[in-house]
């Protein structure tokens, strides 16, 4: 199963506001801890590489707390125990930070998600334009509610923009994937 379109989240944390770089501010290299995730079909490979890609291209990632180095940062993604761990490093591949975030409180906005990623690929081929757009209306909805989840729950550890927890969230979900 592939997710439908692009991410057009509208961030609403100015690029490099307050740094004299955009860049202090974001995340330039992601690594996935490849133990943790396992090689699947050709299509959700690439799903999993567009999502990497728009995530690399425009993101806000603010550590927060007193003495939070300010990035740009490298991160490490893994899944260990039915968790997503977010190891945070400098340029240089010091750790800053280990986020770990239960996966659990996921699960069924997630599955809400395939399930109308589902009905939307099979809209496409059957229904008309406005019953489609109702269907994608859904859909983002879904994807905003996922996003807007992860945004709260990385809150205390890190300030990211809609756009970015959007990213996340595709990410997530992809993560997902079976096949």
């Amino acid at each position: 199963m592939m997710l439908p379109g692009g991410d057009s989240g509208d961030g609403d944390l100015g690029a490099g506001e307050g740094d004299a770089s955009p860049r202090r501010r974001s995340i330039v290299k992601i690594d996935l801890d490849e133990k943790s995730f396992l090689r699947r079909r050709p299509e959700v490979e690439h799903e999993r590489e567009v999502a990497l890609f728009d995530l690399l291209e425009e993101n806000i990632f603010v550590l927060k707390g007193e003495g939070a180095p300010t990035g740009p940062f490298h991160l490490r993604l893994g899944l260990a125990e039915d968790r997503l761990i977010f190891a945070v490093r400098d340029t240089s591949d010091a750790l800053c930070r280990e986020i770990v975030l239960g996966v659990k409180p996921f699960r069924m906005v997630i599955k809400d998600y395939f399930l109308i990623c589902e009905s939307y690929f099979d809209a496409i081929k059957a229904l008309s334009p406005s019953q489609i757009e109702a269907i994608d209306m859904g859909r983002r909805g879904l994807h905003n509610e996922g996003a807007q989840m992860l945004r709260e729950r990385l809150a205390e550890h890190v300030e990211l923009d809609a756009g970015t927890s959007r990213r996340f969230f595709t990410l997530l979900c992809v993560l997902h994937m079976r096949g």
